[in-house]
């Protein structure tokens, strides 16, 4: 049997946890304690399956943890806290979870799209200093939604977008039979669409994906929405758009690093809608989750 260690929990995560952990489970031990990067080896001796929420494995770090066999990581976007390859080599499995939050993300990125078009945040700033200004907003029912990745969290946001009156065109990596909404290319999309709704998978193909030429072609005064991954997007590039006004706001969950570092740009500028990776955090998606971890580690390796 695994042994196993929930490395990162955090106090959200464990009432929800004791709800869905069983009798019959294997044993779990569970470290609520911040882990500084130099730290992790020595939590994970004696351990060779780690369940994962955010903290990062680059190379030299599973080179120094010796014992670990299996990550289970609290999503799908494993790549961007783990160095894939170098678990490869050293032969640690990593397994993934999808599916959990399909509607929960979809509804956050429709959150995001409101804040964004009736520009929510800078007003809420702008009264508790005392200002009184209102602000002219973008309607969104006739408009076009262009949605970046038609897998499950796509289809939702596809489903919701046209559930609010918006024209929903959508573009993906692969062939789909029978799509909910019409496919197009990525360049029609991005020229047509008011609104740009990213939902890929973070890996090789897509890792810099919106850069500065697709940004570019982007219909000017259009809004950016990014829950995927932060690595998905061009940061400079999306900076100098938002700067400029070619591209009329942004409403970011993700970020590369995350948290973001002292400085980053997006956190200064007005026309940026900024969550903490929240997308996902809800106690139905999160008790999913947790529940599937649990089954993963005690399937082992």
């Amino acid at each position: 049997m695994p042994s196993t260690i929930f490395i990162d929990a955090t106090p959200d995560h464990l009432p929800l946890w004791r709800q869905v952990h069983r009798d019959s489970d294997p044993a779990i031990a569970i470290n609520m304690v911040p882990v500084a990067a130099d730290q992790v080896p020595a939590i994970l001796d004696g351990y060779d399956t780690c369940i994962v929420d955010a903290t990062y494995f680059p190379r030299d770090q599973l080179e120094r943890c010796r014992g670990l066999r299996h990550i289970v990581f609290l999503g799908t976007g494993a790549a961007s806290y783990i160095d894939l390859a170098a678990a490869k080599d050293h032969g640690i499995k990593v397994s993934t979870i999808s599916g959990y939050g399909d509607t929960t993300v979809a509804e956050h990125a429709i959150g995001l799209m409101f804040a964004a078009a009736r520009q929510t945040a800078k007003m809420d700033r702008s009264m508790r200093a005392g200002t009184w200004i209102p602000s002219q907003g973008m309607q969104l029912f006739g408009k076009t939604l262009g949605v970046v990745g038609l897998g499950g969290i796509g289809r939702e946001m596809a489903r919701l977008g046209r559930g609010i009156g918006m024209d929903v065109l959508a573009w993906n990596r692969t062939a789909i039979a029978d799509p909910p909404v019409p496919l197009v290319d990525i360049d029609e999309l991005l020229q047509r669409a008011d609104v740009v709704s990213l939902h890929l998978s973070l890996n090789d193909a897509t890792r810099g994906f919106m850069n500065r030429a697709r940004l570019g072609r982007m219909k000017p005064d259009a809004i950016l929405i990014n829950t995927a991954r932060g690595a998905i997007v061009d940061r400079a590039a999306l900076v100098e758009c938002l700067v400029s006004g070619r591209i009329r706001h942004a409403g970011i969950d993700v970020f590369e690093p995350e948290p973001p570092r002292s400085g980053d740009p997006l956190v200064a500028l007005e026309n940026v809608t900024l969550t903490a990776h929240a997308g996902f955090f809800t106690p139905e998606a999160t008790m999913v989750m947790l529940r599937r971890s649990i089954d993963l580690a005690a399937a082992g390796f």
